[in-house]
């Protein structure tokens, strides 16, 4: 038996012109497809003029594990694999990761068709830093979790790309302002690369504001990084010297807190009091 290759193909976020003649290619030529929408991808095909004549199949999140096997039996067999999402490039948040796994414990090929991904194009985007950056997928539906989540976040120095639900949007970044502040910098992409891209760049507190009148379309949000936080100890040595020159301790604190937006007033009077105790 002669021994097949899987292709992982990126797809078009929106504009099918934006496909590459390689993944063209791959389209006619595959013995199978394996697509996250088999419906999605034969609109695309007929958009870019391409026959599928390889078998096609789902390869969705609940039927990834069963399509594993059968998948690899084909390519130990011979066949090449091609795997496609929605839009994008697959298992970015999208399937395949099992299947590639699979291949690689299997000594199977892999090759990778580069192309759209929302992640990099939301992030170049953006206008924020992007020589470091992290991925989260989707933050966690329920609040409290939610909250949890961009506790985690909160001394992220990297610049976080994540994805979300238009429904969730304004419940997301109203939590986002409650556990990063109100401050931080973000950016809210909507329907990259389609007529009607938009991308809305301000505050939490200002994009929260926005999302509250609605929001449709595919969503992703790039957040700022943190900025290093002040050194407390350092912050409580200025306090003490303004008290030396006669300032009362919270007068003393509230000045010294207001030129560090990720120290809170109560927090360094809190800390004076306990090194006057100690």
């Amino acid at each position: 038996m002669t021994s097949g290759r899987l292709l992982l193909g990126a797809t078009p976020l929106g504009q099918p012109s934006d496909a590459s003649p390689r993944l063209v290619d791959a389209l006619a030529r595959a013995d199978v497809v394996a697509a996250e929408d088999t419906r999605r991808l034969r609109v695309l095909a007929k958009a870019l003029g391409v026959a599928i004549t390889g078998r096609l199949v789902s390869l969705y999140d609940r039927v990834e594990a069963a399509r594993v096997p059968g998948l690899v039996d084909a390519m130990n067999a011979g066949a090449t694999v091609l795997v496609v999402s929605d839009a994008g490039m697959p298992l970015i948040n999208d399937p395949g990761y099992r299947l590639v796994a699979a291949c690689v414990e299997a000594g199977i090929p892999v090759t990778c068709l580069p192309g759209p991904s929302a992640v990099t194009t939301a992030l170049a985007v953006s206008g924020l830093p992007s020589e470091r950056f992290c991925f989260e997928g989707f933050p966690p539906r329920k609040k409290s979790a939610r909250r949890t989540w961009f506790a985690s976040l909160a001394d992220e120095r990297r610049t976080c790309v994540f994805f979300e639900s238009p429904r969730r949007l304004a419940a997301c970044l109203r939590d986002a302002v409650e556990e990063l502040g109100g401050a931080r910098r973000a950016v809210v992409c909507r329907e990259l690369t389609k007529v009607h891209e938009e991308v809305v760049r301000g505050t939490l507190d200002e994009l929260a504001a926005w999302a509250d009148d609605g929001v449709l379309g595919e969503i992703t949000v790039v957040l700022a990084g943190a900025t290093p936080r002040a050194d407390l100890k350092s912050l409580v040595a200025e306090v003490q010297t303004l008290v030396a020159a006669g300032v009362r301790v919270k007068d003393a604190c509230s000045e010294v807190a207001a030129g560090h937006p990720d120290v809170r007033t109560r927090q360094l009077y809190d800390a004076v009091l306990q090194l006057r105790r100690d």
